[in-house]
């Protein structure tokens, strides 16, 4: 087994450096780009999920937008670019499929309408994107444990009991509110260091 399917066994994929993902995935490895498509996969999903786009175009824009990063990945002069490149390939695929369902739509009714513009990216978007990139990769990085917890209590809808919560982790009741408390503070230095406030 390589060193890097090694380590991959022991982390999970958004906790590695991406500069190791790049390096690794140009000099052929497949399973480096399984984890930095892994790694990246909710990033860039998230973007056609905000443009309202159906679940089959949203593939459609994750897949071109992968074929992209495959294409141009040998050109990449700044590994830490990576996520926002990754972005704005996104918004520009979610920007294409809007064009051509319009033009769809309109030419037929409509054939003298003016192309529809390719509007700039929106800074709000684009932040939140990141943000929502940050948190992420910030809890990727927490132990096993600290992450389950975080997924448990945050992000289960409905949310689960104390109890349960506890069962599963095997922990005591009384300890899970210290524990939440310690992996929130884990969390917090981590993204404090990954520059979110």
């Amino acid at each position: 087994m390589s060193l890097l399917m090694d380590r991959a066994a022991k982390k999970p994929a958004a906790a590695w450096n991406d500069a190791r993902l790049v390096k690794e995935c140009l000099s052929g490895s497949e399973e480096a780009w399984s984890l930095l498509i892994e790694k990246y996969e909710a990033l860039i999903y998230s973007i056609p999920v905000k443009y309202g786009l159906p679940p089959h175009e949203a593939a459609d824009v994750f897949q071109a937008t992968c074929l992209e990063l495959l294409a141009r990945l040998p050109g990449l002069r700044e590994p830490r670019a990576l996520p926002k490149w990754l972005m704005q390939v996104a918004h520009h695929q979610c920007c294409r499929w809007k064009r051509q369902s319009r033009r769809l739509i309109s030419r037929d009714t409509q054939p003298d309408l003016p192309e529809p513009e390719t509007p700039a990216i929106a800074e709000t978007l684009v932040r939140q994107t990141q943000e929502e990139q940050m948190l992420r990769e910030a809890i990727a990085a927490l132990a096993p444990k600290c992450r389950r917890l975080i997924d448990l209590l945050f992000f289960e809808t409905p949310s689960r009991p104390y109890s349960e919560v506890a069962s599963e982790l095997g922990l005591a009741v009384g300890s899970i509110g210290f524990t939440r408390q310690k992996c929130i503070g884990q969390l917090r230095r981590r993204l404090n260091e990954l520059g979110l406030d």
